[in-house]
C-alpha cells in the first residue's frame, strides 16, 4: 500500500490519503480522474465525487455519513461538511459462508504456559490482593510495600538502598573504611533477577473506587469482575480484603466466583476489618498468607500447550486514520488465523461497533446471539441518548485530529480487529469466554474500561492497536501495543511492541503483518519476550458502572 492515496472498498465514495497530498495534484482512482482543489493531510479523507446535502457518503463499504454542505470533488471531507450517519439494522440474518485462512504454519506451534486445574492455561502466574471496597485501599498500600520491593517485585524506583548493609558494618565493628566499600545500591534489574519466588511473576494490587455506596448493582457487577480476575488463568490465587458493612459482601464475590468454576480450586483468603482485632493484626494476618500463597504458586511452572488455550482481547484506542487500513486488519488476520487454530479471540467497545452492526448479525452462529447482540446495541444507544449524548460523540479530540471524524468511520475500521470469522458467542460485560472462536463482549469504547473488562471475562493476553499513542497495560493479562504507523512506532518504541505501519509503506501486507503478530502473541505467551506495558508497569484497572460510558 504504498501509494499516495487509496479506496478502500469499491463501495467508497471517500478517498484517503497515504501522503500529505498537494493542491492540483492529478488523481486518477475508481476509474475517475481530477486534480485536487486543495491540500489534503496525511490520513484524512477526500471527495470521489461532488456531493450535495443529505448525500450519503461511505468508506469500509458502509454508510459513515452524510453531507451537510455541498462537497466538490477533489475537496477534505471535514467535520464541517460531514455529519455522522449509521446504517440500519435489525436482528434477522442473512447467514455467510466463512473460509479460514491457512493457518498451517501454526498448526505445531505451541506456547509455555501456566496449566490450571481447570483446564485453562495461563500466559502469565500472578498472585492478586483486592479490596472489596474502596475503604480498604490503604491496607492494599501498606501490603504492597510490605511485600513487592522485599520479594523481588514491581518497584516504582529505579533503584533501593540497602541501609541495612551499613547497619550491619556498624554493628561488626567495621571501620571507615568498611562502610565506604559496601555496596549497597540495588538495581531495580538486580531485584527482579532476585527473586523470592521465580516462578510467580507478581503480586497485583487492584485498587479500584467502588464496592459501597451507587446502586447495588454496581457491586454485583464489580464482584463478577474481580471473580473473573480471580478465575483467569493468568492468576494463582488472591488475597480479599473487606471492611464488613460495604454493599459488596464476601459472599457475592464467593458466589460470583462459583458461578464461574463451582469447583475452583485457587486459594482465596478473605480478610474482614471490621472483624478483627487491630489494623496491625489485619496486616500481619495477610502478609503471612499472602506469602504461604505466594509459595505455593511458586509450584507451578511453565509447560507446552496448544494454540487452542489462548483467549486473545481485541483492543484499540488513540487511533488515527490509518488504524483501520494497518493494525485493525492485520490484527483482524491474526485472529482469523487463532479461530482456525481453535482459539478464542474477543472483540470489544460496543459503541466502537456502530455503523456495522448488521454484519455482526450475519455472522452470529446462532439465531439467540443475533437477537442478544441487537439488544444489547440498541439498549446502549438508548442509555445514551437518554443522557443527551450518543454513539456518534465517540470519536475523541485526537481522533478527528488525526481522520476520524465520524463514529462509523471509526467504528468501521475499530470492527476490522475482529477478522471476518464467525461469531460464536455474544457476551454482556462480565460473562466469560467458554467458547473457541470469535467472541463479542459488551465493554465501553474507553480503553481501559474495556481492556479491564475483557480480561475479567477470561483473556490472558492483549492486542492494543493504536494510532496516536498510549501506555496502557493491565495487571493481569500482557497488552502488546501495535501503532498503525512507523512514525508513531519510532517516535514512541519505548512503549509499543508491534510496528502494523508496515502495511502502509508496502513492505507488509495484511496477511504476513497478521503472522507476524501471532508469532509475536506466542512468544510473549511463554514469557519468552515481555510486553513494553508489563515493563513498565502499567497497571490501569478502571471496573465499568454500568452508566453511560463511550
Amino acid at each position: 500500500m504504498s501509494n499516495n492515496y487509496v479506496q478502500i472498498d469499491p463501495k467508497d465514495n471517500i478517498i484517503v490519503a497515504i501522503t500529505p497530498l498537494q493542491k492540483s495534484m492529478f488523481i486518477d482512482v475508481a476509474g475517475q480522474t481530477f486534480t485536487l482543489q486543495e491540500g489534503i493531510k496525511q490520513k484524512h479523507k477526500f471527495a470521489l465525487y461532488d456531493f450535495k446535502v443529505g448525500d450519503a457518503i461511505y468508506m469500509y463499504g458502509v454508510l459513515i455519513g452524510k453531507a451537510v454542505l455541498p462537497i466538490k470533488r477533489g475537496t477534505a471531507i471535514t467535520i464541517e461538511n460531514v455529519k455522522h450517519a449509521s446504517a440500519e439494522f435489525n436482528a434477522s440474518q442473512e447467514k455467510i459462508s466463512w473460509s479460514a485462512p491457512d493457518a498451517s504454519a501454526f498448526e505445531n506451534r505451541t506456547f509455555n504456559g501456566y496449566h490450571r486445574e481447570d483446564g485453562k492455561v495461563g500466559t502469565a502466574n500472578y498472585w492478586l490482593v483486592i479490596p472489596l471496597t474502596f475503604c480498604e485501599n490503604r491496607n492494599i498500600d501498606v501490603l504492597e510495600g510490605a511485600l513487592s520491593e522485599q520479594l523481588g517485585y514491581e518497584t516504582k524506583k529505579d533503584f533501593a538502598v540497602d541501609t541495612d548493609a551499613l547497619i550491619k558494618q556498624y554493628k561488626a565493628g567495621g571501620s571507615d573504611t568498611d562502610i565506604l566499600n559496601t555496596p549497597i545500591i540495588t538495581t531495580k534489574e538486580e531485584i527482579e533477577q532476585n527473586r523470592t519466588f521465580p516462578n510467580v511473576d507478581g503480586i497485583k494490587f487492584l485498587k479500584h473506587d467502588g464496592g459501597c455506596g451507587g446502586i447495588r448493582q454496581d457491586s454485583e457487577t464489580l464482584c463478577k469482575l474481580l471473580a473473573g480476575y480471580i478465575t483467569n488463568p493468568n492468576v494463582a490465587g488472591a488475597t480479599v480484603f473487606s471492611l464488613g458493612c460495604q454493599n459488596a459482601q464476601i459472599e457475592m464475590l464467593q458466589s460470583a466466583i462459583n458461578a464461574i468454576d463451582p469447583n475452583c480450586k485457587k486459594t482465596v483468603h478473605y480478610l474482614e476489618q471490621q472483624h478483627s482485632s487491630s489494623e496491625r493484626q489485619l496486616i500481619e494476618e495477610a502478609v503471612k498468607h499472602t506469602f504461604l500463597g505466594l509459595m505455593q504458586a511458586n509450584k507451578i511452572v511453565r509447560k507446552p500447550a496448544p494454540l487452542s488455550k489462548l483467549v486473545l482481547g481485541l483492543e484499540c484506542g488513540g487511533s488515527d486514520g490509518f488504524s483501520g487500513i494497518s493494525a485493525n486488519p492485520a490484527l483482524g488476520y491474526a485472529s482469523d488465523l487463532l479461530v482456525a487454530l481453535g482459539g478464542s479471540p474477543v472483540l470489544s467497545e460496543f459503541p466502537e461497533l456502530n455503523g456495522v452492526e448488521q454484519d455482526i448479525i450475519n455472522r452470529c452462529v446462532t439465531d439467540e446471539d443475533s437477537k442478544k447482540f441487537y439488544g444489547l446495541m440498541r439498549a446502549y444507544s438508548a442509555a445514551a441518548v437518554a443522557v443527551g449524548s450518543g454513539f456518534e460523540n465517540n470519536p475523541s479530540p485526537g481522533n478527528i485530529k488525526d481522520g476520524l471524524i465520524t463514529d462509523a468511520m471509526k467504528s468501521a475500521g475499530a470492527a476490522k480487529k475482529g477478522g471476518t470469522s464467525p461469531v460464536v458467542a455474544v457476551l454482556d460485560y462480565t460473562e466469560q469466554v467458554t467458547k473457541s472462536g470469535l467472541n463479542l463482549l459488551c465493554t465501553p469504547g474507553n480503553d481501559v474500561e474495556s481492556t479491564t473488562g475483557l480480561v475479567g471475562s477470561g483473556c490472558n493476553v492483549v492486542v492494543f492497536t493504536t494510532g496516536l499513542g498510549t501506555p496502557t497495560g493491565n495487571p493481569v493479562a500482557p497488552v502488546l501495543k501495535m501503532s498503525s504507523n512507523t512514525s508513531l512506532y519510532e517516535r514512541m518504541n519505548d512503549i509499543i511492541d508491534i510496528n502494523a505501519g508496515t502495511v502502509i509503506t508496502g513492505e507488509d501486507t495484511i496477511q504476513t503483518m497478521g503472522e507476524k503478530i501471532l508469532d509475536h502473541i506466542i512468544k510473549v505467551a511463554s514469557g519468552e519476550v515481555a510486553s513494553k506495558a508489563v515493563l513498565h508497569g502499567n497497571n490501569d484497572f478502571i471496573p465499568w458502572k454500568r452508566g453511560v460510558s463511550l
